[in-house]
């Protein structure tokens, strides 16, 4: 859809939009029995009488599942209910053995609880409620083999089982949400928090996020919303939005020609990003719930939660702003140093007592992430401390060191692991600023270059810079460059 047609479409109708977020959370056994969860295990390798559907077999809640759902819903600002019931979600899918799915339907884990976001056209943020958290189990992985590798023209399909009772979190939003943009933004926040929760990995690649969307439109300035359609295969960002796009257009060319909007589930083609019917979308009482007769209702009492709350780490809306306050950094430093826990803790960790705090930023996220881009490595396997940066920082602002000096310095730094003032001192590169030796290279500048001191003191003041670059070459780059301005003003002047 073009700039041009979106202008037109959202002139006449409002996209109506909330998402269905499913978040595996990464415990190192599965929701209701023993089994790991490790990634990318042979098939069919990681399952037992539970998670096959068995007969006879029982499941046993994992507690550690419930502590980390607990943390998102928090995380969210949801009300963790002190009673929630596990419910059989009945319906045949070829990768569910046991032809239920154990999930949470009218008493879920957590509800009521909301995210901001901030639209770009928008001074202020906007809040989107998450009207449920609740607990499930995932179901395992079809694989098809053949033309397409879809299941229409597959010759053979597989099941892996593997993935079957990984624990999941569904996080449902309300549909407060009214452009592609809009979702993009609270997906993006969305999976922050969870990293920062360190409740999931979020790996979309790995299906550890997983977003399905729930799109209408309605006329604008109508009250009513229109029928919705869900959009299922959106296990990326980008595809997230692309679908998004494809079906308000879509929506409004059915309406425009005077068609009925059906209630259907569609999935997301990402070859050329358009949407197609899969199946009319089905109501609750098509799922038969009724409460799992072999798991007891979960209860938690206030001191199960007390712990839970104060777990909560400082979440990334309430960092930037101490990273603003505390540091004195711009809102553009600030958002990207808590872009992630880990950087912002190593920020703070260089910047602790320095007196330059928005210097170290900036080596923080330039150098920093460069060198460790270019190494394949991150902030743990990275041989560059926090406190190394700090003494970096520290090395030029005291002018023992240029800033182009602190570059080779920090190469240095990121290749051996060395403290900056060790590799000073062994590369030798230390800023001369004994005030004698400079004189004496910047009257062999002058002497050298009589022309140069005719134009300057004609007043071409310009060839100071000139005078300079002679100065730094003598001095191999280590002359204090303040030092040596002053230095040559004095004694071109004269």
């Amino acid at each position: 859809m073009s700039a041009t047609d979106r202008a037109e479409v959202l002139e006449q109708f409002e996209p109506v939009i909330g998402l269905e977020v499913h978040v595996q959370l990464n415990t190192a056994s599965k929701i209701f029995c023993g089994c790991p969860t490790r990634f990318g295990e042979p098939p069919n390798s990681q399952t037992c009488p539970v998670c096959l559907g068995l007969p006879g077999a029982l499941p046993v809640l994992n507690r550690v599942a419930v502590d980390k759902a607990m943390l998102a819903s928090l995380g969210l600002n949801a009300t963790v209910n002190p009673k929630s019931v596990f419910a059989r979600k009945n319906y045949f899918y070829p990768d569910l053995p046991k032809g239920y799915q154990i999930s949470q339907y009218d008493q879920p884990l957590a509800e009521h609880g909301w995210l901001d976001i901030q639209p770009e056209d928008a001074s202020a943020p906007k809040r989107i409620g998450v009207t449920r958290l609740h607990l499930e189990e995932d179901a395992g992985k079809n694989i098809h083999e053949g033309p397409g590798l879809a299941v229409t023209t597959a010759r053979s399909s597989y099941v892996d089982l593997n993935r079957a009772g990984v624990p999941l979190l569904e996080i449902v939003s309300e549909p407060d949400l009214r452009s592609p943009e809009e979702a993009f933004d609270y997906l993006t926040r969305l999976k922050q928090i969870m990293l920062y929760l360190e409740v999931s990995d979020c790996n979309m690649e790995e299906g550890s996020l997983r977003c399905d969307a729930n799109v209408s439109l309605r006329p604008r300035g109508a009250a009513q919303f229109g029928t919705k359609v869900e959009v299922k295969n959106l296990n990326s960002f980008r595809y997230l939005q692309r679908a998004l796009e494809y079906e308000i257009g879509r929506q409004a060319e059915v309406l425009r020609g005077g068609g009925r909007i059906l209630q259907e589930t569609r999935l997301f083609h990402p070859a050329d990003s358009t949407t197609a019917s899969m199946r009319s979308k089905e109501q609750a009482h098509d799922y038969r719930y009724f409460p799992e007769p072999d798991l007891a209702p979960l209860v938690i009492d206030a001191a199960w939660r007390a712990a839970i709350t104060a777990a909560l780490p400082e979440l990334p809306e309430a960092k930037r702003a101490r990273l603003q306050s505390a540091y004195g950094l711009t809102a553009y430093d600030a958002q990207v140093l808590a872009a992630s826990r880990a950087l912002a803790d190593y920020f703070e960790q260089a910047a602790a007592g320095a007196a330059n705090p928005k210097a170290i930023a900036n080596w923080v996220m330039g150098d920093l992430q460069a060198a460790l881009k270019a190494a394949g490595a991150d902030l743990a396997t990275g041989r560059v401390r926090p406190t190394h940066i700090a003494e970096l920082v520290a090395l030029i602002d005291a002018g023992a060191i240029s800033g182009k000096i602190a570059k080779d310095v920090f190469a240095a730094m990121a290749e051996t692991g060395e403290r900056p003032q060790a590799l000073v001192e062994k590369m030798g590169v230390r800023q001369i600023s004994d005030t004698s030796a400079l004189e004496a290279m910047v009257a062999e500048a002058i002497a050298a270059n009589p022309k140069q001191v005719e134009q300057y003191r004609a007043g071409k003041t310009a060839l100071l810079a000139f005078f300079v670059g002679q100065v730094m070459k003598a001095s191999r780059g280590q002359a204090q460059p303040a030092l040596v301005n002053d230095l040559l003003r004095q004694q071109l002047g004269s």
